[in-house]
């Protein structure tokens, strides 16, 4: 099993510029790569998939248990080649201040995975080796086997820091991205990228690729990815495979909702669950014979004018959601679901309307963060929550989540979810492996009205 982490002394120091340029490096060697991303990220998933043209995966291990990410992570690595770990934030930053609390480092370990430390090196010589070597220190158990440099002025600087590190910490160093040439990808969703943008994306990556072979070593980085296969690992869920065969779930899919973890469609599918997707944007109509809908995240704000101008959508989603069709919808879902969006030029767009409230776009996170949920049904599940938005009620609403943000030095405690006939919509995204009961809640009120209907819709 070929395996490793792309781990970054801090955020923003070019781990994904550096990840994507090495998968890119090798799909265009023929090689197939299996991403993935520690954390509960969305955006940088969706250019993993860009470049590899393989479905990238979240391992987060505050959302999931350590048996759990080994087993999924076994899952979606077979028949692959070698897989490719980008971090999150720092390589110890998660939840907290614990070292095994959702960080890099954490699922490092859990996956038995060496790591590649990406070090923004400009303007710094000797005081490198200081920097990695208490990176190095500070947790024994993880494996850093390898450095790879960003910014660096050019090949004299590398020979500097290459000779420095390898004397000092016995380390290899794999290679350096320079910043001559500005090579890496902003964070921008995919999907807010016009199709008039998307061949300029091509030609970027491939320059990024070009770049990763010239200037990284990538035979060594494949040396140092050979590591311990996985011992295997029950599978989590298997006492609902096949238990909902026959259910059609529809699923909205487009620019607009895109926001999902591909380990939560699997599951679906895997418990007998036909997907069917569909566009809120283009399609006149949901699916036919559908027994719910899953909404996800997306940017239903920046698409606002073409939601609300597709008005037999917007009209049938709601008719069937009034007479009882179950639905689970999380964040740009919920302010679907809602009267209409304002947006962030204090534009008004109509939307759904199943809710009586409105969305409101900010320029501030209005809660960002993991945090614990528990429903009214008493189904304990974490979450993760990143919105700009909040929901303004027009009327007392049916809240079904209670919501706790454990923090350093204090817990903070609200009400959300909302609960109207058979749907429940919140802003946390909910990663299904964490609590099974969450997803099979779902499902069971989908074949309750199946019974009922005799057949779907």
């Amino acid at each position: 099993m070929k395996k490793v982490v792309i781990a970054g002394t801090h955020s923003g120091c070019g781990k994904t510029t550096v990840s994507l340029g090495i998968m890119a490096a090798f799909t265009k060697k023929g090689k197939k790569v299996s991403p993935f991303k520690v954390g509960p990220d969305y955006i940088d998933p969706g250019f993993h998939q860009f470049v590899t043209g393989n479905f990238s995966y979240n391992l987060d291990s505050y959302l999931l248990d350590s048996d759990t990410i080994r087993y999924l992570f076994n899952k979606s690595t077979c028949g692959t080649d070698i897989s490719i770990i980008e971090g999150v934030m720092g390589m110890y930053d998660g939840f907290g201040t614990e070292k095994d609390n959702g960080s890099t480092a954490h699922v490092a370990k859990i996956i038995k995975a060496p790591v590649v430390l990406v070090v923004e090196a400009k303007a710094m010589s000797s005081s490198v080796a200081a920097l990695i070597m208490g990176y190095m220190m500070y947790d024994r158990d993880v494996e850093i086997k390898g450095v790879i440099f960003n910014q660096v002025s050019g090949q004299k600087h590398y020979d500097m820091l290459k000779s420095i590190v390898e004397r000092e910490l016995k380390i290899k160093c794999l290679g350096y991205l320079p910043n001559k040439e500005d090579i890496s990808l902003k964070s921008r969703h995919l999907g807010l990228i016009p199709a008039q943008e998307a061949k300029e994306l091509n030609k970027k990556v491939d320059r990024l690729a070009e770049f990763t072979e010239d200037y990284v070593d990538l035979d060594a980085l494949e040396d140092i990815a050979n590591a311990e296969d996985l011992k295997p690992v029950n599978n989590p869920a298997e006492s609902i495979m096949s238990e909902y065969k026959g259910l059609k779930i529809g699923v909205a899919m487009d620019k607009a909702f895109s926001f999902y973890y591909h380990h939560n469609l699997q599951l679906m599918e895997e418990t007998g669950v036909k997907l069917l997707p569909f566009s809120p944007i283009s399609d006149s109509k949901v699916p036919d014979k559908i027994d719910g809908l899953y909404i996800g995240g997306g940017f239903p704000e920046v698409f606002g004018e073409e939601l609300e101008e597709n008005v037999s959508m917007r009209e049938n989603i709601k008719s069937f959601l009034d007479k009882g069709l179950p639905a689970y919808a999380e964040c740009g879902g919920l302010m679907y679901l809602t009267k209409g969006i304002v947006d962030l030029q204090g534009k008004y767009h109509d939307m759904v309307g199943f809710f009586n409230a409105e969305s409101v776009m900010t320029d501030k996170l209005n809660h960002f963060g993991y945090v614990d949920i528990e429903t009214k049904s008493g189904i304990k599940i974490r979450g993760h929550e990143f919105h700009r938005s909040y929901v303004k009620e027009n009327e007392k609403l049916d809240y079904y989540y209670n919501i706790t943000k454990h923090r350093e030095d204090f817990t903070d405690c609200w009400k959300g979810g909302l609960m109207k006939n058979n749907v429940i919509a919140g802003y946390p995204h909910i990663h299904f492996y964490s609590n099974l009961d969450f997803l099979k809640e779902f499902l069971n009120r989908c074949v309750k009205l199946k019974k009922i209907l005799g057949g779907g819709r």
